[in-house]
């Protein structure tokens, strides 16, 4: 006579490994009836440890749809540092995305978004180090995108600032990476009031040219050692520009959006009249306003003057902050990444700042 267990645990374990756990549990229950082994169900057998199952299993009664998860029943989810491509009109950046955690409960209310340009020779890797923008965005719940520039498309892995076909709404760098932002705000629940970009050098400069083309992305702007708006419209424009500051005070048609502005007065690379040039276009077109000037010194002891223009309510709508004594990096960066200046004033965390003091109307 043939023993009923012969197969039994084979066959259960082909069963459950290709996601039957029903019918692995009939067959235990229907060998044991048959060899007159009466009583409780045994419960279907368990995988090895090192087993995985690729297969979602979900009871759900006969005519009844699957419950959809209410804002209650939000489960916690860890901080993410992803990793992603994007194409759009025939061109592909790579990047990463930083995504803080949320708490177990009810759904998390939209996020804002800080969109960070690299600098040349820099990648997204790098930036977010050097910046240490992560850790601050982690603290206030802020999602942070890196976008990395391709060598393709410049050698040095510099966004195209100075080129006439990247400074328009419509074409080149300005469109793909206001089309990155809408898709991450998209996927990521994005509150699409409190969406900032700012970047370091040619970053910075681009992060201007995103706030004149973009007005209806973006809510404010950050820009660190970059260069206005239309400076240039070919590369020996721009060399000029870099080592001497724009040709006129007025290069760059003023932009509505509010800024905040870092330069160091000992930087050799972008001249800091640069600097100088694009926070006096954005107090133009934020009406000048009241200005008021400070002097002080970052826990480091590294000096500062900092500028700010302020709506009649007493709101900050304009910052230039003249670090003195920097050259071409980022200000209270971390020594682990490059172009940073450790100790100084914290620009990622002044910009966060005043980034989530404004919304888009």
């Amino acid at each position: 006579m043939k023993n009923p267990f012969t197969d039994l645990f084979g066959e259960a374990t082909r069963l459950t490994q290709g996601g039957q756990l029903h019918a692995a549990t009939e067959l235990i229950q229907r060998t044991l009836r048959e060899a007159g082994l009466g009583g409780p169900a045994a419960p279907p057998p368990q995988p090895p440890d090192d087993m995985v199952i690729d297969a979602e299993s979900r009871v759900v009664p006969d005519g009844t749809p699957p419950p959809s998860p209410g804002p209650s029943a939000s489960p916690a989810a860890p901080e993410q540092w992803l990793r992603g491509s994007f194409a759009h009109r025939g061109r592909t950046l790579d990047y990463r995305l930083y995504v803080p955690p949320t708490a177990a409960g009810p759904a998390p209310a939209p996020r804002p978004l800080v969109v960070m340009l690299h600098g040349c020779t820099q990648d997204a890797q790098d930036f977010a180090t050097g910046t240490r923008m992560n850790a601050l965005a982690r603290e206030a719940g802020v999602l942070v995108l890196y976008p990395e520039q391709p060598q393709q498309a410049n050698a040095h892995r510099c966004w195209n600032w100075f080129k006439a076909q990247h400074q328009r709404r419509d074409r080149g760098e300005p469109d793909l990476l206001a089309a990155l932002t809408r898709k991450i705000a998209a996927e990521h629940a994005v509150d699409a009031s409190r969406i900032y970009v700012a970047g370091l050098s040619a970053g910075g400069a681009m992060a201007d040219i995103l706030g004149h083309s973009h007005p209806d992305v973006f809510a404010a702007i950050g820009v660190h050692s970059g260069l206005p708006q239309g400076v240039a419209s070919d590369l020996p424009a721009a060399l000029a520009a870099m080592r001497s500051g724009p040709a006129t005070p007025a290069a760059g048609k003023p932009q509505g959006l509010p800024a905040i502005v870092f330069h160091g007065d000992a930087d050799s690379t972008v001249h800091p009249a640069n600097g100088a040039a694009l926070a006096a276009a954005a107090a133009r077109a934020q009406g000048d306003g009241q200005a008021e000037t400070t002097r002080g010194r970052a826990p480091g002891g590294q000096s500062f003057t900092r500028t700010v223009h302020r709506t009649p309510d007493g709101r900050s709508v304009v910052e230039h902050w003249v670090v003195h004594g920097l050259g071409h990096a980022w200000s209270g960066g971390s020594a682990q990444g490059s172009h940073t200046a450790p100790g100084g004033v914290d620009a990622s965390a002044e910009m966060l700042r005043f980034f989530l003091s404004h919304r888009r109307p």
